[in-house]
Parts: structure tokens; C-alpha cells; sequence
């Protein structure tokens, strides 16, 4: 007797967000990326439509980072000192598709750069780069309710993804993104309800849940990434059920997490790092991530094949 494959029917969608505006649209990016929009959980195509597959950015900073171990400082080690060369050759050599651009040096800590110092890069780099940008503050509330809308504005018409919007600072950003045209990033504690929260206070001040991506700060191989998926997992349900304030796309910033373990940091295997990145991306692939921000070329090159296979149902 055949057995016969259990379909499971979604009565939601997960959003669609478009990041980045061509010439056509009032911008000057050379293409747009398209995250969400699922019927389905992850790669099931039988059950419904993934039109659109996971996108990778490449992560820079606006000053040389100082945690960085030897093998990830390598492939940028001629541009590191200036943001505006490496997001050319993440772009020119590595065939970057967006480029995220972590604004580290506004932190009060870490140089403690002005508004408009921030904002004069966000312009130089949206001259010297033609990908979609997405821009990040220093995590500093009260910093980054002066920078970015500085940097919303100098960014205006080329629709961004500019975050994070936090519990504590949604309001100004919200206001800086809506009023710019960009899409917002949404960041919650690991937590879905939290997540909604959020998602309905911002949804509240006139940003449709189309221009909002949830960051829900996961945590690296080893380190908290199983919670982290359940997490996202429970969030994908909710919302492909119908639970319209959670099913929006999921940004996931992978680097971030994987390089600063002490795994990664092990510099006589090199390889090791890299291997934590992809393991780590392919596991919140899997989870449901639409939008992953990471370091590594190779781990890039690596997660970008895997991604591929999984697009043709390999």
C-alpha cells in the first residue's frame, strides 16, 4: 500500500520587504533584494511557495574592529581602515548582493563620531556601492536616536533597512524610517511576544508591517543557537497560521554572533571560524531566516551553495 506524503495548508504569508530602490523607483541601486514572502515553512515546496530565497550581507564597520581574530581580519586586511574601500571590494571581489553597514564608532565608547560624520558615510558609501545598504547604529539608545535619523535622511529615497528599533528608542527611529522611506529592523530579546509587541507599537505609528524585519537576536553554534531556533520556529508558525504582527521576514546577523566565540578565535585552525559561520547560518536558514549579515568570504561563498541546492530542491 503507497503511503501518501501529509501536506500541512497555511492559511498565512509571511510579508514581502523590498530593500533597495533602482533608478526606476527614485534610488540608485542596480538591483533591489526581495525577502519573505513564504506560504510555507522553509524549502517545503510541496506545502506552498518560497518565492523568494535567503539573502546574505556582507558586514563592515565604520572603524577597524578590534576583536577580530587574524583569519577574518585577513581578506579585508588592505581595506580595513577605510569603510568606504571595503564595501567596494566586498562588492567588486566577493560579489556582495547587499552590504550592512554597522556604525561601531558612534558608540560613546568607541569613538563617539557626530550624527553628521555617520551621515557623510552613509552618502559616500551609497556613491561608491550600487547594492542595497542596510545600516545599523552602535546599540547606544540614546546615540542612535541622533544618528539615525541622520542617516535616514541622508539615505532617503534609496530604501534602506536601517535598525535596530528597540522597546526604548522605536518611536524616533519609527518616525526617521517612515518619514524616509525605509524599512525598519525590529529587535526583540528572543522573545515572540516581545517581538509582537513591538512589531504592533511600531505598526501603530503608520509603518506597515511590509517595511518591518524582525531581528530576534540569536545565538551561535554553542551558544544559545538551539533556543534561538525554536524561538524563530514558533514565530514562523504563528504567523504562516495567520498571526499577521509576526509573520514578516527574519534577519539574523550571524558574524556578529559566530566570530566573537571563543571557538572561532582559535587562531592555529584558521578554518575553524569559518566553519562556525556556515554551521551557524545554515541552522537559522532552516529556522527561517530571510536575511543573513556575516564576515567571512568563504563562509558567504559557502552558505550562498547551500542555499542554492536547497532553492532546487536538492
Amino acid at each position: 500500500m503507497a503511503l501518501e506524503l501529509a501536506l500541512e495548508k497555511w492559511s498565512g504569508k509571511v510579508s514581502t520587504v523590498i530593500i533597495g530602490a533602482t533608478k526606476n523607483e527614485g534610488g540608485s541601486r542596480a538591483h533591489t533584494l526581495k525577502i519573505g514572502g513564504e506560504k510555507t515553512l522553509p524549502f517545503l515546496f510541496q506545502e506552498g511557495e518560497m518565492p523568494n530565497k535567503p539573502e546574505i550581507a556582507f558586514e563592515i564597520l565604520d572603524i577597524a574592529p578590534n576583536d577580530w581574530p587574524e583569519s577574518l581580519l585577513k581578506p579585508f586586511a588592505d581595506v580595513i581602515n577605510n569603510p568606504l574601500d571595503w564595501a567596494e571590494k566586498c562588492v567588486k571581489e566577493y560579489k556582495a548582493r547587499a552590504i550592512c553597514l554597522r556604525l561601531v564608532g558612534a558608540h560613546p565608547d568607541f569613538g563617539d563620531k557626530t550624527p553628521e560624520v555617520e551621515a557623510k558615510l552613509v552618502k559616500d558609501i551609497l556613491k561608491k556601492i550600487d547594492v542595497p545598504l542596510i545600516i545599523l547604529g552602535c546599540g547606544d539608545s540614546a546615540k542612535d536616536n541622533l544618528v539615525l535619523p541622520a542617516c535616514s535622511e541622508a539615505a532617503s529615497g534609496e530604501r534602506c533597512l536601517i535598525g535596530s528599533a528597540v522597546q526604548d528608542n522605536y518611536k524616533t527611529i519609527t518616525a526617521a524610517v517612515a518619514a524616509d522611506g525605509h524599512s525598519i529592523v525590529a529587535e526583540s530579546p528572543i522573545d515572540i511576544n516581545i517581538a509582537k509587541q513591538l512589531n504592533i507599537l511600531i505598526s501603530d505609528m503608520s509603518l506597515s508591517l511590509e517595511r518591518i524585519v524582525i531581528d530576534p537576536t540569536i545565538g551561535a553554534l554553542g551558544y544559545g543557537l538551539e533556543y534561538a531556533y525554536s524561538i524563530m520556529e514558533r514565530a514562523r508558525l504563528a504567523g504562516l497560521s495567520g498571526d499577521k504582527t509576526v509573520a514578516v521576514p527574519f534577519i539574523c546577523f550571524v558574524g556578529n554572533e559566530a566570530w566573537r566565540t571563543k571557538e572561532a578565535k582559535v587562531e592555529d585552525n584558521s578554518e575553524q571560524g569559518i566553519v562556525w559561520e556556515v554551521i551557524t547560518a545554515t541552522a537559522l536558514i532552516q529556522a527561517g531566516a530571510d536575511l543573513l549579515v556575516m564576515r567571512h568570504p568563504k563562509a558567504i561563498e559557502k552558505v550562498n551553495n547551500y542555499i542554492d541546492k536547497l532553492m532546487k530542491g536538492l
